[in-house]
Parts: structure tokens; sequence; C-alpha cells
């Protein structure tokens, strides 16, 4: 197990670093690759993935000072990927302070066999002065945003962006806040059964759950004997993983049995099949996505749920939508850059930057735009994201709201969030380290009647 769990990883956080790809996407092409579908070598490798990507800019500065005049680049992507998850699993997993001399030579011994021993040759002179070396050796002379990027593993111009937009004292909470994996939480189908019966179900699939406040059908996963996606209870539909700040814009949106929505960004799925709960499978959904992978697992959810009233397109948002509908709601959860979700997708902030924020804007600008004109008189808009940005979110709604004066925002119910920034009352802010879930952004626009 372990040697497939260590080829899974290795293999994995290569492809993350050549095609620029999250955790998950590259763990499930590695596993197909390989042909391993052992489940604890894929727990391994997952756990061993995600933590040492979390941790990428503290790992690699101190791989470097250790490597000087050398440094990590200069190795294939193999022996990055390696030096990278030893350094997290034989220092950083245990704290620093014990050094395993028997399980580092194992872990050796696994690497020589999987990357070759010619290959490995290359650095293990130093991968004693790695497992020796006081990690402190790296803050020395660092100033404090770059300090407190190294200690809570955020790149520089992100701590500093957020102390400037948050202050210091609730930046650093959040930021701390990413350290930790959050909550599990799933949404009960309705569908399928009442609650009641669905909770019994979960219960004999040895699941335990907490109901979450505030929201109608979502629960905290305190305790699972196997994974979600092999239970029972999943593969009837009576439940769909989904994160709290997601069951909350649905909710948000509450739409009615027998409205016309369009669903923007559709894809996977956790959106439209809520609202079609909501609306008790009447009504139509036309759910938009421009990704045909994603939208084939859109459709597979979809059917796993029970919905009747969703219309998969294919579209691109970014483009005025090719079709003739005036919508009662529009909901629209466009790409953003996920720097509300870097708990449980450390990797995405490696891969932004601060013009990351300004491209990322515009393109949603376009799909509100575009959105929007679908939106018929005395009908809804409702804009979400899983980003903490003022640019992706409060400052792109003003734009909105003065170009667009026949659109106007409502109050927002269920009120479990922070008013928006900036002075925007009637939007809700989600936050890591105060709600326990995604950081999240949401609005709500009404189109006047004329």
């Amino acid at each position: 197990m372990l040697k497939e769990g260590w080829t899974l990883a290795i293999e994995a956080l290569s492809w993350m670093e050549k095609e620029k790809i999250g955790e998950r996407l590259a763990l499930a092409r590695t596993a197909r690759q390989l042909e391993i579908s052992n489940l604890d070598a894929l727990r391994f490798a997952h756990g061993l993935l995600c933590e040492t990507a979390r941790r990428l800019n503290f790992i690699d500065r101190f791989i470097n000072t250790v490597l000087k005049p050398k440094a990590i680049g200069e190795f294939t992507l193999g022996i990055q990927s390696f030096l990278r998850l030893y350094v997290y699993q034989m220092k950083i997993a245990k704290n620093w302070s014990k050094i395993d001399v028997e399980e580092a030579k194992n872990v050796v011994r696994l690497a020589r066999s999987i990357l070759g021993w010619k290959t490995l040759q290359k650095v293990e002179p130093f991968l004693g002065f790695l497992l020796t070396e006081d990690p402190k050796i790296i803050l020395k002379g660092v100033g404090d945003e770059e300090r407190t990027g190294l200690l809570t593993f955020h790149p520089t111009w992100f701590v500093r962006y957020c102390f400037k937009l948050f202050g210091r004292k609730e930046a650093l909470a959040m930021l701390e806040a990413n350290l930790e994996n959050p909550p599990t939480y799933i949404r009960l189908n309705t569908l399928k059964g009442n609650e009641n019966e669905i909770l019994e179900k979960l219960a004999e699939d040895k699941v335990k759950t907490e109901k979450v406040e505030g929201l109608r059908h979502a629960y905290k996963v305190l305790s699972t004997k196997q994974p979600l996606t092999r239970t029972q209870s999943f593969q009837e539909g009576l439940f769909y993983i989904q994160d709290k700040a997601s069951c909350f814009a649905a909710e948000v949106a509450n739409p009615k049995p027998n409205m016309v929505l369009l669903d923007v960004c559709a894809a996977p799925g956790a959106k439209t099949t809520y609202l079609a709960q909501l609306m008790q499978n009447r009504g139509i959904i036309y759910s938009i996505d421009y990704s045909r992978r994603r939208m084939g697992v859109w459709k597979n959810e979809v059917a796993r749920m029970g919905v009747e009233i969703a219309e998969p397109i294919i579209a691109d948002a970014c483009n005025p939508l090719p079709f003739a509908v005036e919508a009662d709601m529009v909901i629209l959860d466009p790409p953003c850059t996920s720097t509300g979700a870097f708990a449980k997708l450390p990797s995405a902030k490696w891969r932004l930057t601060p013009r990351s924020i300004e491209r990322m804007a515009e393109i949603q600008w376009q799909m509100l735009e575009n959105s929007a004109e679908k939106v018929k008189p005395e009908g809804t808009l409702v804009y979400s994201t899983c980003s903490i940005t003022i640019e992706e979110n409060e400052m792109l709604i003003e734009r909105f709201l003065k170009r667009r004066p026949e659109f106007q925002l409502v109050e927002i119910s269920p009120k479990i969030g922070l008013s928006g920034l900036r002075g925007m009352e009637k939007c809700q802010r989600l936050y890591p380290h105060i709600h326990q879930c995604n950081g999240f952004f949401i609005v709500k626009l009404l189109r006047s009647s004329v």
C-alpha cells in the first residue's frame, strides 16, 4: 500500500506542477493512468498531496535553503515532487520535532524503487540535511508580510491584500483557518424521501450528522465509517456532498415550483439539483456550462438525485446566451479565484497572482451582463462567488448597478452571514474562520417591471 500511495502522490504532484491543475483532478488522472484502485493507497496519497500542496511556499523555501547553491527547480518534476512530499512527511507532519531515521530510510528506499536509484542519486546527499536542519533558518531577515505568508502558507501578495482589506487581526484569523481541513457538509435530498427517513438510512450507513442552524436541508458530517461516496445512501441519491456556502446560495435564491430558471455555470450539479429540490421537481431549469467534461458529471448527478426538470445546455456565458428565454430567476455562480476555498483547494493559491483577480473580474462582468439579459421584468438575479476579494464581488455589483439601474438590491434570507463590504449591507459574506465553510459572497437583485 505504501509504495502505491507514494507513487500516486509523486506522480499527481508532478501533474499539478506541469498542468497547473488541482489535487482531485491530478489524483484521479494518476489513479486511472497507473490503474491503482486500492482505497488505503488513495486515501494516503490524497492526504499527503493536499497537506504538501497547502504548505508549498514554506517547503520550497526550506528545500532551497538546504540545497544552496542549487535550487529545487533544477531537478526533474519527479525529484521535485519527492523532495516536497519527503519534507512534509518527515518534518512537518511530525511538527519538526521528531527525527525518525528508520522511516526516512524506508521512504528513500520506496523513492528509489519508484524513480530509479540513478535518478534519486542526484539528491540523496541532501536528504540527511533536510531531515536535521532547523526550519527557523528560513525566517531570518524576512519582513512581517512575508513571514506571515510563510507561517500561514500563503503567497506574500495575498497576505498583503488581506491585511489591507480586513485589517491584520481579522486577516490572520482567516489565513490561519485555511490551515485546517473544513468540515464536510451534506444536503439531504427530499425528492427521494423525507428528512427523517433519510437520516435513518444514514444512521444505517454509520454516518453521524448534525443539523446546520439556519439552513433547511444542510447537515455537518461528524463521522463516517467509510467514504461517503461508497455508502448506499449516496448511491441512492439521498444526499449530495455540498459545502454549507453552496447550500446557502440555493436557499437565498429560494425558487418556487413552476418557475423558469437559468442556472449559469451549472456543472457539476450542486446548484441545479438543490434548485430542483426546492422547486419540488416542478417547472424548468436550463443548466448552462461551457465544459463538456463537467456537464458529463452534471448529467450523472442529476440522474442520481432524481431531478426531472433540468435541461443541459453547452454554452459559454462570456458570450450572449444562444437561446430566447425570459427567466423568472437567473442564478450565476461564475468561475472565480477561489480565494475563499483555499482550505479545500490548497494548490489554487499558488496559481494566482494579483493580476488573476482583475482577469477573473472581467470574465465575471461579461457573464453577469449576459445573464442579466435573460431576467424578465420583476424577475430575480442571484450572483455568488467563493472568493473573498472585493473586485469580484462588491465592486463588480456596484459597477453593474450603475450600468443597469433597472436592477436593485433586495434583502437576503436566510441571514447566516455578515454584511457585504463597502457599505453594501444587503449583500452577505461567509468566512472560513467564522462560519466554518468556504469564504463566500452572495447578492440578490430584482429587476423592475419597466
